[in-house]
């Protein structure tokens, strides 16, 4: 068995995709993980590959043409997930893709599709989730900052619906988990980088905690609540723990 292993990105998977179909083992001799892999197998062996941009292209090209563009889409939001095999589940997933065209996103008998289309799922509920829970304070009265800790990789999923309702505004969501930075200036196009663990808590001690409307959403959430309904279960069901940590309303 040979393990193709890269970096937990998408152009680092795409290439690992290409490298490992080039290299012509066979598919069932093969396997594809994103590091860090943790405990090694006996009787394996491992190549790691860097990523390349001219074979993310040929990917990208080859799925959109030969399957069709929504099994992009597919591929690529099962790509954000934060499943340690979901490498491998694509690469199956486009094995079967090739050869059998568009109608693969109707084979949800198939194993294939019905793994790849779960972590699709999943990614896009998460994004879904945030969009509505992500909270905005102001950063040293100038820009908007917001830090989230989402399971899967939803940035670039997730600042489209942001720069379409706030165009004319500085913001900035930073992933917690990942220190990646989307930041967008004022009628311009946003862009994503990385952030230094200096560089977030400075922002986060910089935050404008006094804020008047930090002030006003915890009132209105406290106005709104009523002791005698309320119900624990059903508001984590609805609101699980993990997103409050960094919600106004629950700091």
């Amino acid at each position: 068995m040979v393990i193709f292993t890269c970096k937990d990105d998408f152009e680092s998977m795409m290439t690992c995709i290409y490298d490992a179909w080039a290299a012509r083992l066979g598919h069932s001799n093969i396997r594809l993980l994103t590091e860090p892999i943790g405990n090694l197998e006996l009787f394996c062996e491992y190549r790691h590959v860097e990523k390349d941009r001219e074979k993310t292209d040929k990917v990208i090209r080859s799925i959109q043409k030969k399957i069709c563009p929504e099994a992009y889409e597919w591929v690529y939001a099962a790509a954000m997930s934060f499943h340690p095999y979901k490498l491998d589940s694509i690469y199956r997933f486009l094995v079967l893709g090739f050869s059998v065209g568009s109608n693969i996103l109707h084979m949800f008998h198939m194993p294939q599709v019905a793994t790849v289309f779960e972590l699709k799922r999943k990614v896009y509920n998460e994004c879904h989730q945030f969009r509505e829970f992500l909270r905005f304070s102001r950063l040293n009265n100038q820009a908007f900052f917001s830090v989230i800790e989402p399971k899967c990789n939803i940035l670039t999923l997730l600042f489209p619906h942001f720069e379409d309702r706030m165009p004319s505004e500085d913001w900035m969501i930073t992933d917690k988990t990942r220190m990646l930075s989307v930041i967008h200036p004022k009628d311009s196009s946003s862009f994503l980088t990385t952030v230094t663990k200096d560089e977030l808590s400075y922002m986060e001690e910089e935050k404008n905690e006094k804020d008047q409307y930090i002030r006003l959403w915890k009132v209105f959430f406290q106005s709104v609540s009523i002791d005698a309904r309320k119900n624990l279960r059903c508001q984590r069901n609805h609101l699980p723990l993990w997103f409050r940590k960094n919600m106004t309303e629950f700091q």
